[in-house]
């Protein structure tokens, strides 16, 4: 479990360093040139060290890079709610990638019942398709407090609970079929 955590948080190192920033300093423009370098270095540190990098860490260097630049360039109060959406439906379409979540679970998950982290992929994929249009439907309320309690407490809680009904759904799934294979 310790490993997907580590996988998660080298995956998203550099949003991880954008909230960070910004919640400590309530600067996005410091928060964003922060994670954009961290994104970039992080990226440099793994060459030289010889690392591989997933897929998931590649997409979201890629979204902070971008996203951020677009925030340095239009400052504009509008792309800033927008901008959760614009990151759900990319993150939403990289995970309709076949066998994407496999590199996140554990190897008695993989060997036992790979057919269902395969499907939780795209479980997740489509979860993240529901949150970016809600998120478009929050902001153009004009209502940032809304906004604010939906990106934080909806759509996080939505992620949280998926992730414990997954948790839950596959230990389940490997114990019963562990102990079918005992038997037959």
């Amino acid at each position: 479990m310790k490993d997907v955590f580590a996988r998660l948080a080298s995956d998203f190192l550099s949003a991880i360093v954008f909230l960070v920033i910004y919640l400590v300093t309530d600067n996005v423009i410091l928060a964003t040139s922060v994670a954009i370098a961290g994104a970039i270095a992080q990226v440099i540190y793994a060459r030289v060290k010889g690392r591989e990098l997933g897929y998931m860490t590649y997409a979201s260097v890629a979204l902070v890079i971008v996203l951020g630049t677009v925030t340095l360039l239009t400052n504009d109060p509008r792309f800033m709610l927008a901008k959760p959406a614009i990151a759900h439906f990319a993150i939403g379409a990289i995970m309709l990638k076949r066998g994407w979540m496999l590199r996140y679970m554990p190897p008695i998950v993989v060997g036992t019942a790979p057919e269902y982290v395969t499907a939780a992929g795209y479980a997740w994929a489509a979860l993240m398709f529901v949150l970016g249009a809600g998120t478009i439907a929050v902001a153009s309320t004009g209502d940032l407090k809304l906004w604010a309690f939906y990106i934080s407490a909806v759509a996080g809680g939505a992620k949280a609970l998926a992730f414990a009904v997954q948790y839950v759904a596959f230990r389940l799934v490997v114990t019963s079929r562990r102990r079918a294979a005992a038997r037959a």
